[in-house]
């Protein structure tokens, strides 16, 4: 099965496109069921305003796009006045006008004039209707909003309580069907989310076993029972979870209803596989047959999944679906740099899987089948092989694919379940808008349906054929993410969500010695240094740039090759986490690569315009010797960063590591000259600041680059000035921040959470660009507050070499010192600390409370969060304040207001603001990285213009007439006469 995880997508195809096909014969009887369920579904979507209002404004539309966006914020904020900057953000750019009158329904031409009317008052801040009622105005449409906005959550969730929502399955609309009932939520966070959830199910099952008649089910979702439902943590949270399953499951079977365990993400299918195969394993559940499971046919292991449940000797209900997790799966994939997708990359081999993966289960003998679609074609395709068979059942969303299944269930006998959410609307709604962005997606049977210009054979395509015909072939605008970027290969990753890869990793980094010998230089070895590197400079400079391009490029191989003895370096030298080491050892290979590629790009040789019998160009050109002085946070990429740049730009490099990570700057230095780096022209001088002093006061030394703390760039700068003779030289400083987070009511608390402790505590908060201070506005501060305490609990603090270590330990005993004496003076600001082992630099993660952000006035390099408030309709003002520190690296806003974002963009006075998402991690090419006023110089490294400042920018002129007329004036030819 592991091995179809990451395969090449026409393989796996093969077999699926041949047990999918259908023979001519059954292809027509398809096709006219097919028809004839398309007639049915087209009926319903004109039946109730809800269907004919979903029609007007789909997802292919800007007003659509606004209606979600305001859906899946609103009802979870507490304050006015963010509410109508909310609504003035989604109502007041959309074209509303454009659907006035359009539709058959006149509540959905009404509504539409509500939405023109509410533009009218929260979008034109002059006009007359505005001013007209501008006093009664907000409140109204504000209302109105949210009435709308519970309207839709009672469309697509089945009620608030498992009682309510068992009430309206007894609906005439229901007749016939029966239900799974989800009590949904966001995934836990906390142990208390987790036990909540858990009390929720449990209360659900003896709720549902009181009407066993009624033949409903419980579906569960196992991340909403762990808070670190994740591989690394696998040894504690799966017999956590087994034990959790197994109790749901035993009282689902004392109720005798069914149960099902829902489908997530694929880098946690096999841990599921794990979990429910030890309930069904069970011995007080033999003789029950209602155990169930989910299972997504986008991914490339559906099939094998299918048939491993069948093989676990008890009857299984399985619940076939196409997935709802893609668009993050292809991300995440990307980012990690894996070799290869998960799942299949077009919808219609998707729908191919589908079909293979339901004949497999029609065919099973311990399988209970469940085919959850909208999809017509699906549908009578299974109808198909099905032949009389009635055992088996359909199921589709609530609110979703009404009308395709009413005749199936009422006069032909066939079983159908409504997959139902039940829940307060204001936690479902983020649920809401995942299932109508599934379902609404250009790709989706749904959303086809309902355009005008798509015909029936179009709609009903055959997929096997389709994919087929295409060979089984990616979709050519996903690449592979070694392509990702185009000019330049995306370093690999190593897939740490396998369980057995992230335990062969650390295993191979434990036994990896790291016996490097680094004997530290003094100021003379220094100056001999520079003396080698600058006689080294004319032979060096005078090389192609595409010899020093390839060079690079065989050096980010031979890191890559290299790994695992690198990694162990990063994590036995400067206490990184596995994952964090090899984010290392990924970014030092995308820097080599990145600026072989753009020194290719940005350093030939230009022509530029001018007068007749002139040749003008522009050359860029080495300067001399580069002093490049790194940090320990980031022991190999900001140091192999600096140094390529200035390498490739035909600088020679006298090279100076942090004192507390020589030897994995030592082993890089070695992997250059292997690759190709001549051995004067990169020399290592490993030592303290007095080393660095002694580089930096050399006046050969044509530029430094150098990544640590403000103050010691600023005694670099002055240093660089000393003496009358010196020549002025470029400065590229990297500092530090008091980096900021903003946050706003209408910001999803659960994605706040996550990203707050990725970006205050990963590292142990030791990265440049980690959350320093968290900004909440005052209406959900508490909220926020209350989470992120439960959170923390759920950190695993220790052995960075263990995979199940989130925290490791600071750098060295004066940094520890600094901060513990910190975090000691601030004892009666603690809002949260935790525990830590007795031996080791472990510094406890701890959030304090703060009575301003003016407060904090400087930066505090480690696990400490400082928390202040923000009144709303502050954003300017607040972002102003944070400016006023004087310090510019990274600033992170989260808020589903778009204008706010735009605020943020014009005001934010820092290097890198990132919007509803963490604050580290800022990839090669695509998030350059560095900072402004205290905190760097720019250019920013991993970005474009980051190579110029390491050269002598040179023109030459030459008059090419001097040698006897301008030949190529006299040549012209008569232009067209």
């Amino acid at each position: 099965m592991a091995k179809l995880h990451r395969a090449a997508e026409p393989d796996v195809l093969k077999p699926l496109i041949e047990r999918a096909r259908l023979t001519p014969e059954s292809r027509g009887r398809v096709m006219d069921h097919a028809l004839a369920l398309l007639a049915d579904l087209r009926a319903a979507q004109n039946r109730g305003w809800v269907n004919q209002f979903l029609q007007e404004y789909r997802l292919n539309s800007s007003e659509g796009v606004a209606l979600l966006s305001l859906a899946e914020a609103f009802l979870r904020v507490p304050d006015p006045e963010t509410a109508d900057l909310l609504i003035a953000d989604k109502l007041g750019d959309a074209d509303w006008k454009a659907h006035a009158g359009r539709s058959n329904s006149a509540l959905v031409n009404s509504a539409t004039w509500g939405l023109m009317l509410g533009r009218a008052v929260v979008g034109d801040k002059e006009g007359a209707l505005r001013r007209l009622i501008s006093r009664a105005g907000e409140p109204f449409v504000r209302q109105a909003v949210g009435a709308a906005m519970k309207m839709m959550g009672e469309v697509f969730v089945m009620g608030r309580t498992i009682d309510e929502a068992m009430k309206r399955m007894k609906k005439p609309e229901h007749q016939g069907f029966t239900a799974s009932f989800d009590m949904l939520g966001e995934a836990a966070r906390t142990k208390a989310d987790a036990e909540r959830y858990f009390e929720a199910y449990f209360e659900a099952i003896r709720a549902v076993g009181r009407d066993p008649k009624a033949g409903h089910s419980i579906s569960v979702k196992l991340s909403a029972l762990h808070p670190r439902y994740e591989v690394a943590q696998y040894d504690k949270c799966v017999p956590e979870l087994i034990d959790m399953l197994a109790q749901l499951a035993s009282e689902a079977c004392s109720q005798r209803i069914p149960l099902t365990v829902d489908a997530e993400e694929s880098e946690r299918l096999e841990m599921s596989l794990d979990i429910i195969g030890a309930v069904a394993k069970r011995p007080e559940l033999k003789g029950w047959d209602g155990f169930g499971m989910a299972v997504q046919a986008y991914g490339k292991r559906a099939r094998a999944v299918i048939g491993w449940a069948d093989q676990l000797g008890r009857p299984m209900h399985v619940r076939l679906v196409k997935g709802a997790y893609w668009d993050s799966e292809i991300k995440r994939t990307q980012v990690e740099g894996l070799p290869d997708y998960p799942l299949f990359t077009r919808k219609a081999a998707t729908d191919v899987s589908y079909l293979a993966c339901a004949r497999d289960m029609l065919d099973a003998k311990n399988i209970v089948p469940a085919f959850a679609s909208h999809n017509a074609l699906t549908v009578a395709t299974i109808l198909e092989w099905a032949g009389e068979s009635r055992d088996f059942e359909f199921q589709r969303l609530h609110g979703m694919g009404e009308g395709l299944y009413e005749r199936l269930v009422r006069e032909e006998g066939y079983h159908c379940r409504i997959y139902a959410p039940v829940g307060g609307h204001r936690d479902l709604l983020a649920y809401l808008v995942r299932r109508l962005l599934e379902n609404g997606a250009n790709s989706s049977f749904v959303h086809q349906l309902a355009d005008e210009h798509l015909s029936e054979a179009e709609l009903l395509a055959d997929p096997a054929e389709k994919i087929a015909a295409l060979g089984g072939s990616r979709h050519p605008s996903i690449p592979l993410p070694v392509d990702l970027f185009g000019t330049w290969k995306n370093s690999g990753g190593i897939d740490l969500q396998e369980r057995g890869t992230l335990r062969d990793t650390a295993a191979a980094i434990d036994i990896t010695p790291t016996t490097l010998t680094v004997a530290s230089a003094s100021a003379a070895d220094a100056k001999a240094a520079i003396d080698r590197a600058a006689a080294a400079v004319p032979e060096w400079s005078a090389t192609s740039i595409e010899h020093r391009a390839a060079i690079l490029e065989r050096l980010a191989d031979s890191l890559e090759h290299n790994r695992i003895e690198l990694m162990a370096l990063a994590v036995k030298e400067a206490f990184k986490t596995i994952p964090d080491a090899l984010g290392e050892v990924r970014e030092a290979a995308d820097f080599c690569r990145y600026y072989a590629a753009r020194a290719r790009a940005d350093l030939a040789t230009v022509t530029l315009p001018g007068p007749t019998g002139e040749r003008n160009e522009l050359r860029m050109e080495g300067r001399g010797v580069w002093a490049t002085i790194a940090p320990w946070n980031f022991p190999l990429a900001i140091f192999l960063g600096q140094t390529v740049a200035a390498l490739v730009t035909g600088n020679t490099v006298v090279a100076k590591p942090a004192p507390q990570t020589p030897q994995i700057a030592a082993l890089a230095v070695k992997l250059a000259w292997e690759a190709g780096v001549p051995e004067d022209a990169l020399i290592l001088v490993p030592g303290g600041p007095e080393v660095g002093a002694a580089i930096t006061a050399d006046p050969r030394i044509a530029g430094v680059a150098f990544t640590g703390s403000t103050p010691t760039a600023k005694k670099i700068a002055r240093a660089l000035l000393e003496g009358e003779d010196r020549p002025i030289v470029p400065l590229i400083a990297e500092t530090g921040g008091i980096n900021a987070m903003i946050v706003d009511s209408t910001a999803l608390p659960e994605q706040v959470v996550a990203d707050v402790l990725t970006s205050s505590f990963r590292s142990a908060g030791q990265r440049c660009s980690a959350l320093r201070l968290l900004l909440l506005q005052e209406e959900i501060a508490d909220t926020v507050i209350a989470m992120l305490r439960g959170a923390m609990e759920t950190l695993v603090i220790g052995d960075p070499g263990d995979p199940a270590t989130d925290v490791g330990p600071v750098i060295d005993q004066p940094a520890y010192d600094r901060l513990m004496a910190y975090r000691e003076s601030s004892k009666g600001k603690w809002l949260k600390t935790l525990p830590v082992p007795a031996q080791g630099l472990f510094v406890p993660p701890t959030m304090l409370r703060l009575d301003s952000l003016e407060a904090l006035d400087r930066e505090w390099f480690g696990p400490i969060l400082h928390v202040a408030t923000w009144k709303a309709g502050q954003l300017e003002e607040t972002i102003a304040r944070v400016n006023a520190k004087g310090f510019g690296l990274t600033m992170g806003l989260h808020s589903r207001i778009a204008r706010s974002g735009e605020i943020a963009e014009a005001r934010a006075r820092v290097g890198n603001l990132y919007i509803n998402r963490s604050m580290i991690g800022a990839v090669v090419g695509s998030q350059p990285f560095g900072g402004e006023g205290l905190s760097g110089t720019g250019p920013k490294a991993g970005g474009p213009h980051y190579l110029q400042r390491f050269c002598a920018e040179r023109s030459v002129s030459v008059d090419t007439t001097s040698a006897g007329g301008n030949a190529t004036l006299l040549s012209l030819d008569e232009g067209g006469i």
